[in-house]
């Protein structure tokens, strides 16, 4: 909820016209948050925990340790074959998914950020020792 108000009170700053969208989708999400809050306070069941344990903390550990090395890896293999690896390593481990599915989700979504953000959007990309 104080994120959402953040975002409120923080879309004043931006020029006339640009602070339309981040105010009022802020000011939702703070609705929404209230909501959720009055409503968790006003029942007695706390129901089921939703902290995950076992399996689901290991899952959660290996995702963790995954993205802090696809981190590490961004400046010195670059953006396109950091993010091949990362997927790769995920979709394997993970879900068990079949080499032609996982080389071409992992393909297509590093070619897909590539084509949209370096070439279109001008964005620069982290290059590694391959140049791209």
């Amino acid at each position: 909820m104080l994120l959402a108000l953040a975002v409120v009170f923080s879309a004043g700053a931006l020029r006339q016209y640009a602070y339309f969208l981040p105010f009022w989708l802020g000011l939702v999400m703070a609705v929404l948050a209230t909501m959720l809050l009055v409503g968790a306070l006003r029942t007695k069941d706390p129901g089921a925990s939703w902290l995950p344990s076992g399996e689901g903390v290991r899952r959660l550990a290996f995702v963790l340790g995954a993205t802090i090395a696809y981190v590490a890896m961004l400046n010195l293999l670059g953006m396109v074959v950091a993010t091949v690896l990362f997927l790769i390593v995920l979709m394997r481990v993970l879900d068990r998914c079949g080499w032609p599915l996982t080389l071409a989700v992992a393909l297509a979504t590093a070619g897909s950020i590539y084509f949209v953000f370096g070439r279109w959007l001008k964005v620069p990309l982290p290059t590694g020792v391959l140049g791209f």
